[in-house]
């Protein structure tokens, strides 16, 4: 199996190429697509970016190009992403569509020579990931995966901690994001203008199989198995990415997940799951409700022999030094001031125009979106197969 390092080395390579507007003035010009709530919300921390222009938004969704207007108002706008992709005066793209969009955008985007701020879960499926990886492969293109924590202040505290000193042999991560609200707070009303007058349908669905029109798989997208992998893909990789880029972890050699849904009637996706990956040398777990919220949206313990990190849902770490046997509880160091998720948002977004100037690889780069989209479809294969699966790294596949 190559290394991380090795991966970095093939991939990212001497990326030196600027368009030619940037080299210009060092004003970095970019459009987004997909402008619906996650959409407009990096499209926000965008715009607070120091020495950049938002010249295009693209959207299936009429309604949600108006709306982008009214925060970029110069932008133009399109139903069709690829006449974004043709305007050669823009350097880069923020990728905020659906999932299983993010391949059929993420390659001609590549191809036209853009910069990519890509939403997680990069990649919907092994095929996707791989046709990613071979178009990006000497691209010389700087592309930033959106998990936001990898741009925080925990990375430094946990890097504090993190050493054979300290923790001793890791043989555990265990992690929880925990919600107490029926289909995740995910189930949005249908606005009236939601039809076939309004989308571009056939756009929207891209590769998977045709269905008539429905405006609740348009609108609440992440119920479904088409579109979606639920949790996994929306909060499951954060957890994944981030520890994958402390431990300098791979993808796992076997994943197994259990779950259900036992809340969430509309919705085919679970709304609790348990997921177990082996990554060799440590056992790293996952588990997600969404009929409590005990543990909190980010609770993660990284266990080791000599001691215990432990990092939070508002980002703070702390370090608990492993007790002796028959002794009192060690107590806690660590700390720092907690941080709002939308802070997070917009230091990831600086970090991504920083390097599309300076060329240099963002905190997020597109190795960890890849090693973190075939971990998540690993757990969702091996759910809907009713058993574990394993990755033959040879053949990249899933088996």
């Amino acid at each position: 199996m190559s290394t991380r390092r090795q991966f970095v080395a093939q991939f990212v390579g001497a990326a030196t190429a600027v368009s030619a507007a940037a080299q210009a003035n060092n004003r970095v010009r970019f459009g987004l697509i997909g402008a619906g709530a996650r959409g407009t919300e990096i499209l926000r921390a965008a715009l607070s970016c120091p020495n950049v222009e938002a010249v295009a938004v693209s959207d299936v969704y009429t309604r949600r190009l108006e709306e982008a207007k009214r925060l970029a108002p110069n932008a133009a706008t399109h139903q069709d992403y690829r006449r974004l992709l043709d305007d050669k005066s823009i350097d880069a793209v923020l990728i905020a569509a659906p999932h299983h969009q993010h391949a059929l955008i993420f390659v001609p985007a590549i191809e036209a020579g853009k910069d990519i701020y890509v939403e997680k879960t990069m990649a919907f499926n092994v095929d996707h990931a791989r046709r990613m990886k071979k178009a990006y492969s000497g691209s010389n293109r700087i592309v930033q995966v959106g998990s936001q924590a990898t741009s925080g202040p925990a990375v430094a505290q946990v890097n504090q901690f993190y050493n054979a000193d300290r923790m001793g042999k890791v043989t555990a991560i265990h992690t929880h994001h925990y919600r107490n609200a029926p289909y995740g707070g995910w189930k949005r009303q249908i606005p009236q203008d939601c039809d076939l007058q309004h989308v571009a349908w056939t756009a929207f669905e891209g590769e998977v199989p045709h269905r008539d029109f429905d405006p609740r798989r348009f609108i609440n997208w992440r119920f479904f198995w088409d579109y979606s992998g639920g949790n996994v893909f929306e909060n499951m990789v954060h957890q994944v990415i981030f520890w994958h880029k402390m431990l300098e972890l791979d993808v796992p050699r076997a994943v197994s997940m259990a779950g259900g849904n036992y809340l969430s009637p509309d919705m085919e996706v679970p709304d609790t799951y348990d997921v177990a990956m082996d990554h060799g040398t440590l056992l790293f777990s996952w588990n997600s409700m969404f009929g409590n919220r005990y543990y909190g949206e980010n609770t993660d313990l990284v266990l080791g022999t000599k001691g215990t990190i432990l990092r939070y849902e508002d980002e703070q770490v702390r370090f608990e030094p492993q007790e002796k046997e028959g002794s009192a509880r060690a107590a806690v160091q660590g700390g720092g001031a907690g941080i709002a998720d939308e802070q997070l948002t917009q230091l990831h977004m600086n970090n991504f125009f920083d390097c599309v100037r300076s060329r240099q690889q963002p905190n997020c780069p597109f190795e960890l979106g890849f090693s973190s989209a075939i971990a998540c479809r690993m757990a969702i294969t091996s759910y809907r197969l009713g058993r574990a699966v394993r990755w033959d790294s040879e053949r990249e596949q899933i088996v």
